[in-house]
């Protein structure tokens, strides 16, 4: 049995997040196809001729999209990853490409084996929308303040319990995670947030964005920041900052 890596880009505009969904018997595969792990796993299997199931290091909210998402596939079949790289390229839709695609060790997992991820969230700060990027970047014309937000960003660093920060409804979960870094980075009216942390919950980092932004806007101080995460409660944070702006930019193993 082979174990395959794929580096993969998509662009996750019209698709229901990374992570097939559980639909009942009976139409999981027409709604699988409407995630990228369905539609994934349906072009493969039909590669192989096998029954493929794709790991993937982690799920992306609906109309987020990746740059660099890794994902492993075991598989029987005898064909060169360069003869399964043309295939994807061919049968995959347009918005979705495997960047690589290699032989790895049969105990690469591409969730488990994660140390860290990056997100990146894409601001046009203008009062003008931006008419070739306006898919892939929020538009706010309210002039944000980047110094207050990233002095803000700076009680989020570090392990804490981000109960605020996410829509996760389980309490059997931990909602403990460490976040390494920050950075905010301006140039003219493109302000991009990076995050970097161990793993992320659910809507975590786009409730960290609208609270950043709600810092640069001038409706929180960023000292809040600080009381919103001992708060440990969502209704305490910012809105959900929209998805179309954010984007899986790397994972590191």
């Amino acid at each position: 049995m082979r174990n395959i890596k794929m580096l993969i880009e998509y662009d996750g505009s019209k698709y229901k997040g990374w992570q097939k969904l559980d639909s009942g018997s009976g139409s999981a595969n027409s709604t699988g196809t409407l995630t990228i792990q369905g539609k994934l796993e349906s072009v493969l299997s039909l590669m192989t001729d096998e029954n493929i199931s794709v790991i993937g290091c982690g799920r992306t909210d609906a109309g987020v999209h990746a740059l660099n998402y890794t994902a492993n596939f075991h598989t029987k079949s005898s064909l060169s990853t360069e003869k399964m790289s043309e295939y994807l390229y061919k049968y995959l839709p347009e918005d979705i490409q495997v960047k690589s695609i290699k032989d790895c060790s049969e105990r690469f997992h591409a969730r488990y084996n994660a140390l860290s991820k990056i997100y990146l969230y894409r601001i046009n700060n203008s009062d003008k929308r931006n008419i070739f990027s306006r898919k892939y970047e929020y538009t706010i014309s309210e002039t944000l303040n980047t110094d207050k937000m990233l002095k803000a960003s700076h009680f989020l660093i570090g392990t804490h319990d981000f109960q605020s920060f996410t829509t996760l409804k389980s309490k059997k979960k931990s909602t403990v995670r460490t976040i390494y870094s920050i950075n905010i980075i301006k140039n003219d009216n493109l302000i991009e947030i990076e995050i970097k942390g161990n793993s992320f919950l659910w809507n975590m980092v786009r409730i960290i964005c609208g609270t950043l932004i709600e810092v640069g806007k001038g409706n929180l101080m960023p000292d809040d920041v600080e009381n919103i995460l001992n708060q440990r409660k969502r209704q305490e944070a910012g809105p959900n900052a929209p998805a179309h702006a954010l984007f899986l930019k790397d994972v590191e193993y």
